[in-house]
């Protein structure tokens, strides 16, 4: 169902996209938008148990194209580095296929804004402070990853 990729030689095993997906701050969505064009937009996410987990509000272009299409792709990459002497960066990407779904209960709900508040706040409390703010007016999304393919690419 899902392409082979063509440069395998340059492919991340399971687990270097796994740390990428764990240590990076945002990616990219891209859902199927209106019209036949495609939508995507950075998010702030969270890699948990084998899926990834977004924000959003309850309401706009994001959720109208999932509830049409719950297929989505997700980019994400890194800060890349240059070996000594080239200027060409070197950067690791993760390319997700998936479907999304709208978390529904209320105790999954905080326990997944708790855990993106960990990630992104600088303390514990403010985290906490974030979680008693937000968590009623959110909606979480989960992706289910179905195909999941990394690759280290020189950009000369």
């Amino acid at each position: 169902m899902f392409r082979k990729m063509r440069r395998f030689n340059q492919g991340l095993s399971e687990e270097a996209c796994v740390s990428i997906l764990k240590a990076q701050p945002r990616g990219i969505l891209a859902v199927h938008g209106e019209d036949g064009y495609p939508y995507a937009l950075p998010l702030d996410y969270i890699y948990m148990d084998g899926r990834l987990y977004f924000h959003c509000a309850k309401e706009g272009h994001k959720l109208d194209a999932i509830t049409a299409d719950d297929r989505v792709s997700f980019c994400v990459m890194d800060e890349g580095f240059r070996k000594e002497g080239e200027w060409a960066l070197n950067i690791s990407s993760v390319i997700i296929f998936g479907r999304v779904r709208k978390i529904e209960d209320s105790a999954e709900t905080i326990r997944i804004v708790r855990q993106l508040a960990l990630k992104y706040y600088p303390t514990p409390e403010a985290a906490e402070e974030e979680v008693g703010k937000a968590a009623a007016r959110v909606q979480i999304l989960e992706l289910t990853i179905d195909h999941m393919t990394g690759k280290l690419v020189n950009e000369s």
